[in-house]
């Protein structure tokens, strides 16, 4: 067995066995559920019966309508543990529900939980949950962050049961490129359990507590990235099995029996994907096991993102078919339902029903049937003529005159011209690499030319301030929801002058976020007028649409861009 990597925790198990990995602490200390109102059990006492984490400042006596910054109007609290309290709150400036973590200005952990806030918010990233303020005043701590009611906690998915495979897929891909670039830019979250990870009603997976709820619960690593990408790999194997893969059960989940160690997925349950358990595997040989087959571990998220790319596709689920209700014969008559027949009266059910007629079988009878089918032909025959004489001198017609009006055949002199489309329903837009202005990101599609993306305004580079470098400049990343045939896009650009390429992702792409992920080229890159306007000979299969900005105009005494309106057209076959 490889030797256990992860760095330990201050967290130590209640058998006063040496202290657990950054992945086996979070299994058996406490969660920190904001989302749905669940709050797990409190820290772990270790051999003599102390707790490990330092002792918590008292926590802040608030209640419900209590208001803060004028603006925060606290509504319920749904977790108070070790010295903090979380609570969903009213945000009456934007008339929005947010949620807050509260904490005393001299608690322990205050300075390292509002340090990691702050650099979470920096990310942008909107693949996680937001911070939207940090703030320390009146003795307190508190920091602010989205809050999605319409999402599900991956707990209470896997209450129901395990994932089907091409959801897994999408849970550890999408799971995977957002730790790698988070990874990129130096933030850790270890804390990835399940209740960490978010359904969206659109399918999106959303991370919570990036940073801030290792800060919380004082968890650090010396491996952080072998830490998140153990995490991840327990998740998809929770999701394909619906079980927990150690000995301890957590989060509403059963663990694996004892002293057997860890076992495959397909070994835990019938009929999971065999890929996907391997891929588990392999992200969790980081706590010791061995790595599935010949293919090495991983021992980053960006490794493992990069191994899930390399899978075969994952198709969904085809639509379960459900046949229409045979038709059946109903006695019903209306005006007689639950009332006594009165005597004499013939029911359905008593009324002698007549027989049918015999079928015409005699000599007159077949004489007829012939006669019948010989008019039918006749009349046919007689339409079909008629028909194609009117076709013929329409065609005449058209050659004396030397022209065709047919727009869908054309000329020699005027070519066919290729269909736009109709408008497609684009269902979700967001910023290639998500840190330039990504909040702005929905009014491209709001029907409003008037409301844009825009970008900052840099100085002195034009490439955005050579700042997104990664991505060789920023863009707009459009979701049309499903795979459609992208035939022509119409784009109303801030500013003319911008350098933009319009790229599209493969079809079978999920999620892309680099611009190395677009493969199919639309457009070329090229400075730009205000308009954007262009129709594909041969319309292309695509999810994902990418608008890529790689330099900006000159804009008083910087530069700067941006998209006011996108539009993409096409079919959906």
């Amino acid at each position: 067995m490889a030797e256990r990597s992860t760095a330990a925790v201050d967290v130590a198990d209640n058998s006063g066995n040496e202290p657990l990995t950054a992945q086996a602490a979070q299994a058996t200390s406490d969660g920190v559920d904001i989302q749905n109102g669940r709050a797990a059990d409190g820290p772990m006492p270790d051999k003599d019966g102390e707790r490990t984490n330092p002792a918590p400042a008292a926590a802040p006596e608030l209640h419900s309508g209590h208001k803060l910054a004028r603006r925060y109007r606290l509504e319920e609290c749904v977790t108070r543990v070790d010295g903090f309290s979380s609570w969903r709150a009213m945000d009456e400036k934007l008339r929005r529900a947010v949620g807050v973590h509260l904490m005393p200005a001299d608690h322990a952990r205050a300075r390292s939980v509002l340090a990691a806030a702050r650099s979470s918010a920096l990310l942008g990233d909107p693949r996680f949950v937001q911070v939207l303020d940090a703030v320390e005043e009146n003795d307190l701590v508190y920091v602010v962050h989205e809050w999605l009611p319409d999402a599900t906690e991956l707990t209470a998915l896997l209450a129901v049961g395990p994932l089907e495979a091409h959801e897994a897929y999408q849970l550890v891909s999408q799971v995977s490129q957002a730790m790698a670039a988070a990874h990129r830019e130096g933030l850790a979250h270890l804390r990835l359990t399940p209740s960490a990870i978010l359904r969206t009603s659109t399918g999106q997976y959303r991370i919570r507590g990036l940073a801030v709820n290792a800060a919380l619960r004082g968890i650090t690593s010396e491996t952080p990235q072998r830490a998140d990408t153990e995490a991840i790999g327990a998740l998809l194997y929770a999701a394909l099995t619906q079980r927990w893969p150690y000995e301890s059960d957590a989060y509403g989940l059963t663990g694996l029996p004892k002293g057997v160690g860890l076992i495959a997925p397909d070994q835990v349950r019938a009929g999971v994907h065999r890929g996907l358990g391997e891929l588990a595997m392999r992200a969790l040989a980081n706590d010791g096991a061995t790595a599935s087959r010949q293919e090495p571990a991983c021992t980053t998220p960006d490794e493992l993102a990069k191994a899930v790319a390399a899978m075969p596709r994952i198709r969904p689920p085809e639509p379960a078919f459900t046949a229409p209700p045979e038709y059946q014969h109903t006695t019903y008559q209306q005006g007689i339902y639950g009332r006594p027949t009165p005597p004499g009266v013939n029911t359905p059910q008593s009324r002698p029903v007549a027989p049918p007629p015999p079928p015409l079988q005699s000599r007159t009878g077949r004489a007829l049937k012939w006669g019948v089918a010989a008019l039918l032909i006749a009349a046919l025959g007689l339409g079909s003529w008629q028909l194609a004489d009117t076709l013929l001198d329409h065609s005449g017609q058209q050659g004396n005159s030397g022209t065709n009006n047919n727009p869908q055949t054309g000329t020699e002199d005027n070519p066919k011209q290729p269909e736009a489309g109709k408008e497609l329903k684009i269902r979700d837009v967001s910023v290639l690499g998500g840190s330039v202005k990504p909040a702005l990101a929905p009014k491209t599609i709001d029907g409003d030319p008037g409301s844009a993306w825009i970008t900052p305004e840099y100085y002195n580079y034009a490439n955005f301030g050579r700042l997104e470098t990664e991505n060789d400049g920023s863009g707009i990343i459009v979701d049309l929801g499903e795979v459609r045939y992208v035939s022509g896009l119409d784009i109303d650009m801030y500013l003319p002058g911008q350098t933009v390429e319009i790229l599209a992702a493969a079809p079978d792409s999920a999620a892309p976020s680099s611009v190395s992920a677009f493969a199919q080229r639309i457009t070329e890159l090229k400075r730009t007028d205000k308009k954007i306007q262009t129709t594909l000979d041969t319309p292309i299969r695509a999810r994902y649409v990418l608008i890529h900005i790689t330099e900006l105009p000159s804009s008083g005494g910087g530069y700067r861009g941006g998209i006011n309106e996108i539009k993409v057209l096409g079919s959906s076959s």
